[in-house]
Order: C-alpha cells, then sequence, then structure tokens
C-alpha cells in the first residue's frame, strides 16, 4: 500500500480566496499576516474538483492517505480549525489522518501532492506532485498520474 501525503491550503482548501474576501483583509495585522485571522481555517471552500478526488483516493485500498498541512504557529486556533474543517468535509474517513508540521521533508511515505515547495517539502523523499502546476493542472491530472502507480 502506498502512503500519500496531501497538503491542505491550495491543494484541497480555497485558502486564497477566503483570505482576498474577509472583512478583516485589509486591516492590520492581517493585511501583512492573513493566516493569522481568527478561524480563517474553519469555512474555506474547496479547490474544483478536490472533493470528489479526494474521496476517491480515501476509497481506494491501494492508498493509505494522510493529510499534511503546516499551521501558523502565531494561530493556534488554526490547528484545531483545519482538522474541524477536514472531518466537517470527509467526516469520519480522515479520522488520525491529519499531520501538521513545518518539516514535510521529515515524513516517510510515497507522494506528496503539494502546491509549493516550502517547509520541506521540496526535500521530500518521496515523489512529488506539484499540484497546479503545467505537469499537474488540476486533481483530474493527480488522479491519472496516481493511477500509474
Amino acid at each position: 500500500m502506498k502512503i500519500i501525503y496531501i497538503d491542505l491550503d491550495g491543494v484541497i482548501a480555497d485558502f486564497i480566496t477566503a483570505i482576498e474576501n474577509h472583512p478583516l483583509r485589509n486591516q492590520a495585522p492581517y493585511d501583512i499576516h492573513p493566516d493569522t485571522i481568527p478561524n480563517i481555517f474553519l469555512n474555506l471552500g474547496t479547490i474544483p474538483g478536490a472533493f470528489d478526488a479526494v474521496n476517491t483516493l480515501l476509497d481506494d485500498n491501494r492508498f493509505e492517505i494522510y493529510f499534511l498541512s503546516t499551521a501558523p504557529w502565531n494561530n493556534t486556533s488554526a490547528w484545531t480549525d483545519k482538522r474541524i474543517w477536514l472531518e466537517n468535509l470527509f467526516g469520519n474517513k480522515i479520522n488520525r489522518r491529519l499531520i501538521l508540521t513545518h518539516r514535510k521533508d521529515l515524513l516517510k511515505g510515497d507522494v506528496l501532492i503539494d502546491d509549493r515547495p516550502n517547509n520541506g517539502a521540496e526535500h521530500f523523499q518521496g515523489k512529488i506532485l506539484e499540484f497546479a502546476s503545467t505537469e499537474f493542472p488540476d486533481w483530474g491530472s493527480i488522479l491519472k498520474e496516481l493511477e500509474q502507480e
């Protein structure tokens, strides 16, 4: 069974739209650090195709799926909010499958789906599928690649 890590923000969760539309976005200190807006991670929309694609992966017995995210250190509510958001979206399927870390390179696994090479993602030892890149622009292309795994 292959271990697949899926990043949240920008891959499943539409964080950009949430911060662009938030009423506190242009007020200090949130204008500089929008990821510290209270409860910003609790009510995010989803990236197109993410919900169905992730459910497909969760139901595929060839893969063991974990959600991997970096929560802002100065917004501790984000840690809980990310877990609640994920559970509200996928239910009990994600029980004990969320990993919050600032060092994604320390995890062992086969595939990391991430939209940015930050927080150690660029040094992940397995295969990296860069979401929203030219090669993997959407969830359809990610699923097609994983089908070949």
